[in-house]
């Protein structure tokens, strides 16, 4: 699937792929095969009940002492700049509920997805984004969900628009939509 050695990650990767698709590990073990020496998790995530709080910490016990955890619900442009000058891979896990976050908070969203595309452009380490794909269901009965899943729709093309790679993980498989050069 890899069309480079594991050691080279490009610029900007984004993995989608439906609720437990195999999307974060993928993403995990493609910073892991690079062999860094540390890697940074930007989690978008907020502990709002017991039950996320409970599903955030089995996350964090999951990873091993390779990666530190940075939480950025929101500002999350500003961690992945901040998260890559240290020169270590940046994960981000994921968009999706940063989407959420920000449309709950009263932001402007395609604000913020402009900032998050401008960050790319001055990366020091690569950056995988974790997304995902919504659109592929039976559309929402309601106009707040309707609204979201148009979002994540727009944000998921911009965003692989901009990255150098695009995977696509399905029950744990994962499938190149897109690889552009890069050096």
């Amino acid at each position: 699937m890899e069309h480079r050695p594991p050691d080279r990650l490009p610029p900007a990767t984004l993995v989608l792929g439906g609720a437990r698709a195999g999307k974060s590990r993928y993403a995990e073990a493609m910073i892991e095969r690079s062999r860094p020496q540390a890697a940074i998790y930007i989690a978008t995530a907020e502990a709002g009940d017991v039950e996320m709080a409970t599903r955030i910490a089995a996350h964090r016990a999951q990873r091993s002492a390779l990666w530190q955890t940075v939480e950025a619900p929101i500002e999350l442009a500003d961690a992945i700049a901040e998260a890559a000058r240290a020169g270590h891979p940046v994960l981000v896990d994921c968009l999706t509920l940063w989407l959420s976050n920000l449309m709950l908070g009263g932001h402007d969203c395609d604000e913020e997805c402009d900032r998050l595309i401008d960050a790319f452009g001055a990366l020091a380490a690569p950056v995988v984004l974790v997304s995902n794909e919504v659109g592929l269901s039976i559309v929402p009965d309601n106009k707040l969900a309707r609204d979201f899943r148009d979002l994540t729709g727009r944000v998921n093309q911009r965003v692989a628009e901009a990255a150098h790679r695009v995977v696509f993980v399905a029950a744990g498989l994962p499938m190149l939509l897109k690889d552009r050069p890069f050096g």
